[in-house]
């Protein structure tokens, strides 16, 4: 998870200079496709792939969607929302993860994790009305921050959802059921898209970002994902997520991008120390 947490923040990075160039459901499309064939060797290759692994496709169609949604909302709110400000919106998913484990495995948190995750909250918020308290009175959240607020639930439904649905399979081989129902469902809805794109006018920046997000946000951070969600409560493993805005404040650097207010900062700091809340309690499993 923590090789996770520094993988999705490069999407952020890349995903805001690249937002504007190209629709979401486009880009998705076409990052899923790859992402799936890439996953789908590599299980070839490893652990095999049964017929008895797709038994009930319904579960891959159900995991897909949430998925597929959670991305192609996080693309369309790139588009105005700063990369930090999206990270921060994507720290809530950990209680909101929490709240869908509850309803749908009866996973029940500690206090320290109820603590923790109200610290993180707490810095999400921060970061997200730009520590302007007048702003966070009034609840002025932006058009993009809301929209992708949508797609962060979806991606906390996904979690407990694995959980529920695994029956046994391989990781590798649930990430490349759940990869290729999201690709399947996003050429359909995506077409018109894909076909309206002028895909040799587009600039260097989303071919980076489409070889990233493919590569590393996709294929490597699903099997991450799914392995970790196996093997930890579904609340802890999303906590993991609340590293997400200072990776991304680290790659904004790389990129030579500008960082944040000096204030906002404040709110990354609590986001480390609710991390810090839920790795020193490890329970329940």
């Amino acid at each position: 998870m923590l090789c996770f947490s520094g993988l999705i923040a490069g999407s952020f990075a890349l995903g805001s200079q690249a937002a504007n160039h190209i629709a979401p459901t486009a880009l998705n499309a076409v990052r899923f496709t790859l992402a799936s064939v890439l996953v789908g060797v590599v299980a070839l290759a490893t652990t095999g792939i049964t017929r008895e692994s797709f038994a009930a496709p319904w579960r891959y169609l159900i995991l897909g969607g949430s998925m597929g949604l959670y991305f192609v909302l996080m693309f369309e709110g790139l588009k105005t929302t700063p990369p930090v400000s999206a990270a921060a919106v994507f720290t809530l998913t950990p209680i909101l993860s929490g709240i869908s484990a509850y309803l749908l495995l009866r996973q029940a948190t500690t206090r320290r994790m109820a603590l923790a995750l109200a610290v993180g909250a707490a810095g999400a918020l921060w970061v997200i009305f730009r520590a302007d308290l007048n702003a966070l009175i009034a609840f002025e959240v932006g058009r993009g921050e809301m929209i992708y607020f949508w797609g962060c639930v979806a991606h906390a439904l996904y979690t407990p959802l694995v959980r529920l649905l695994n029956r046994g399979e391989p990781p590798i081989v649930f990430s490349f059921g759940a990869l290729a129902a999201a690709a399947v469902i996003l050429l359909i809805f995506g077409a018109q898209d894909m076909i309206a794109t002028d895909w040799s006018a587009l600039p260097r920046i989303v071919w980076i970002t489409l070889a990233y997000v493919t590569v590393f946000a996709s294929a490597v951070s699903f099997v991450l994902l799914q392995y970790a969600t196996l093997h930890l409560p579904s609340a802890k493993v999303m906590a993991y997520t609340y590293l997400t805005p200072s990776w991304v404040l680290l790659w904004q650097l790389a990129l030579g991008q500008p960082l944040p207010p000096a204030l906002v900062v404040g709110g990354v700091i609590l986001t480390i120390v609710a991390l810090i809340l839920l790795l020193k309690d490890e329970s329940p499993r």
